[in-house]
Parts: structure tokens; C-alpha cells; sequence
């Protein structure tokens, strides 16, 4: 995501608008087929106000009461009945480096979160040779209400050569594996060329099994992960080619594994994450040759979103969910997102092979900063500013 004195640099952005049309930037590929007139029928009901700019939401699984919203900072709220309790679940701000781009950034409770009290934080931190990315696992008390800092073990370090682009976010997939976001280091334009080495953690969709441990590392490998035998190539990774996949989230139906990934100058787009694949950054921007890199790229070899859009419609693409709740059986399978620019909420539909459709559903006036998800599958927006929201019926 980019800074402003808040979070993003949209403003000095907006002058590059419709830069991709003098490079020969393709139209996006996905058709805008009109939904129906139930489609559009939503709204977003307030649930809480006073949160301290909040990053994210989860739940810890069926059965488990409350909502978890991470703060910037370094803090964990919980919020039980639409009342935010007065005791975080945690607090770890003395050792967070937060601003900007950077804070506590992801959180995911293990899938057997009522029984083993495990959960992982993604947050960024002033290491001993300078800024990094910590993926810890931390346990929580036995009423699972809190964490003890103390409780921290810190299974990977990242080292962020810039500020900016950290991703951030983390998820436990139906596999049972954790999923690990990260962007491409930061700066403009991959300058290291983070993403389209596979020697980088950068730039990537990492996956990793919290429940073994391989020689050397405080986790285990998975056996399918595609590139686990190639030397020279870090273990790790699930996918390539990203910039900075901000949010992202499982299809709890498919398992499809649908991600935000936030572009430089020309497009904003979704993927679809696969095993192995090359999403295309820094070479590709989306369905275009990256602006002020290469005007005549070859996409060969490069996974295309499964939607992307122009600046002119946004400037920070927000990843959401396929929403599988029962409140709204109109939006039952379709994947809602937003822009942090404008406030926008979408929804496309995928059908495993093109986008079928796609549809604006609201207008707002909220910084978009996270999609969340209730143990019912219901939805919720988080408004950097300070508010919680959920997706209801108009």
C-alpha cells in the first residue's frame, strides 16, 4: 500500500491516470456484464466507531464468540455483541514499528485455535540490522479472552530493504497450511527485483506447515509445495510475480485462494492464486507492460488477474471474500472488494475459468483499509478512520 501522512500516497498517484493508454495498456480482462437490480440492494450498518486505525478483522472459529480487530500499533480489540471489550485480547506495541505502511499488519487463530490456544501475527518491527517482517506465533490464555506478549515466538524474519509494500497478510488455507503475503520490498518498480527472483521471499505468496519443523526452521515445508526440491529456490514459496497483496482471503466453499494486489501507476487487480504460478510483477502491471519499465513486455509465461481496473476507477484495491453468509443469498458466491481511494465496493464472479461478471455495489466515503469475515460468513467493512461496518441488505 502506498503513504500519505495517514497511510497512502493517492493524491501525487492520480496525476498518472491513464498512463497505461501511452504505453498500449490493454482494457481489463474481464467483461462489466450488468447484475441484477437485487444485486445492488446492500448497505453498510455501523457496529463500532472509536477504533484506532484498524487494519483488519477475524474470527477464531465456529463456536467462538467475539470479533478480532488489529490496530496499527500493535494492539488486538475484541469485540463480543457489538460492544468492544475493554481488555485487549493483546498489546504489542513496544515492539511494533508502525506508520506508514507498517504496524501490525495480519493476524490468523490455527484451525484448532479452541484446543491448542495458537495463533500467528504478520507485523513489522526494527531489527538488529534494520526493518523486518515477523511472522510469530503467540498462545492465548485459557479462557482464550487473552494473550501474553511473553507467549511470542518468532518462527520467520523477512528483512524489508524499504518502508513500504510489507503485504502484511496471513491465512490458514482448507489444507491446513499458513499462507503468508509479502510484498516486493518497496520503493518504486521492484528495484531490487524482489518479485521475480525465486531466491527472494519478496514479491511472493508464501506457504508454510506451523505444525512440523524441517532442519533449520521453526517450521516445516510442505511436501507439495512446488518448488521444495529446486536449488536455489526458496522453499517456501507458493506463487510469484506479486507487488504488494495487501489482503486475501479462501473461498470457504472452493478453497480458492482470491488476493488484492495493489498496483504502481497503471492497474489495480485480483488474482487467483495457484500453486506455482509467476503473476507477472515487475514485468506485467496488471493486463499491461509496467509503466517506465518496458513498453514492449512479453506476458508469456505470466498468470493474468482474473480482474484488473485503471487508475480512473480507483487507486488502492482492497481484497475481500467470496461472501458465503445467509443474510444475502443474492451474493452467495460472489467476491466483494473495495479501493482505499475512493471507497468503492465491488463484486465479480468467477466461474473457475473467466470473470462472468462484474458490478459496482457501493459508493462511500469510507478509507477502505480491510474485508472481514464472521464465523457465519457474513461480512464487514474496517474504515481506517476508525469504524467498523457490516455488508447488510438494502
Amino acid at each position: 500500500m502506498r503513504s500519505t501522512n495517514i497511510f497512502f500516497n493517492l493524491i501525487a498517484l492520480v496525476a498518472v491516470v491513464g498512463i497505461e493508454t501511452a504505453c498500449g495498456g490493454a482494457a481489463s480482462n474481464a467483461p462489466k456484464s450488468a447484475a441484477s437490480p437485487e444485486t445492488l440492494k446492500i448497505k453498510l450498518q455501523e457496529v463500532v466507531t472509536n477504533l484506532r486505525q484498524p487494519l483488519g478483522l477475524q474470527h477464531a472459529g465456529e463456536g467462538r464468540a467475539g470479533l478480532f480487530i488489529l490496530e496499527q500499533a500493535g494492539v488486538i480489540r475484541i469485540l463480543k455483541n457489538n460492544t468492544l471489550l475493554n481488555t485487549p485480547f493483546l498489546d504489542i506495541r513496544s515492539r511494533v514499528a508502525s506508520g506508514g505502511e507498517k504496524g501490525l499488519l495480519g493476524l490468523a487463530f490455527h484451525p484448532n485455535f479452541a484446543k491448542n490456544r495458537r495463533f500467528f501475527l504478520n507485523y513489522t518491527a526494527d531489527g538488529k540490522t534494520g526493518l523486518e517482517t515477523r511472522i510469530s506465533e503467540f498462545t492465548a490464555a485459557n479462557d482464550l479472552k487473552t494473550a501474553h506478549a511473553d507467549s511470542e515466538k518468532i518462527i520467520l524474519r523477512i528483512a524489508q530493504p524499504f518502508g513500504n509494500h510489507n503485504g502484511g497478510d496471513l491465512a490458514f488455507g482448507p489444507d491446513g497450511k499458513l499462507y503468508i503475503g509479502t510484498g516486493d520490498g518497496g520503493a518504486g518498480n521492484d528495484p531490487l527485483n524482489h518479485a521475480q527472483n525465486l531466491g527472494s521471499l519478496l514479491g511472493k505468496m508464501l506457504r508454510i506447515d506451523v505444525d512440523q519443523q524441517n532442519k533449520n526452521k521453526a517450521y516445516g515445508i510442505p511436501l507439495d509445495n512446488p518448488f521444495r526440491s529446486e536449488p536455489k529456490i526458496a522453499p517456501e514459496i507458493w506463487a510469484s510475480g506479486l507487488r504488494n497483496p495487501w489482503r486475501f482471503s479462501f473461498d470457504s466453499v472452493t478453497g480458492e485462494l482470491y488476493a488484492g494486489d495493489v498496483g504502481q501507476s497503471g492497474r489495480e487487480e485480483i488474482n487467483l492464486i495457484k500453486k506455482g504460478l509467476n503473476y507477472g510483477w515487475k514485468v506485467m502491471e496488471g493486463t499491461i507492460c509496467t509503466p517506465g519499465v518496458n513498453r514492449n513486455c512479453d506476458s508469456k509465461g505470466f498468470e493474468a488477474p482474473i480482474f484488473d481496473y485503471p487508475r480512473g476507477e480507483g487507486t488502492v484495491v482492497i481484497g475481500g471474500y467470496v461472501y458465503r453468509g445467509k443474510n444475502m443469498p443474492q451474493l452467495d458466491g460472489a467476491y466483494l472488494y473495495g479501493d482505499f481511494g475512493n471507497g468503492r465496493i465491488w463484486m465479480l464472479r468467477h466461474d473457475g475459468k473467466t470473470t462472468t461478471e462484474h458490478q459496482l455495489l457501493l459508493d462511500t466515503d469510507h478509507m477502505i483499509s480491510a474485508f472481514g469475515e464472521d464465523a457465519q460468513g457474513e461480512l464487514y467493512v474496517v474504515d481506517y478512520r476508525g469504524k467498523l461496518l457490516k455488508i447488510v441488505s438494502e
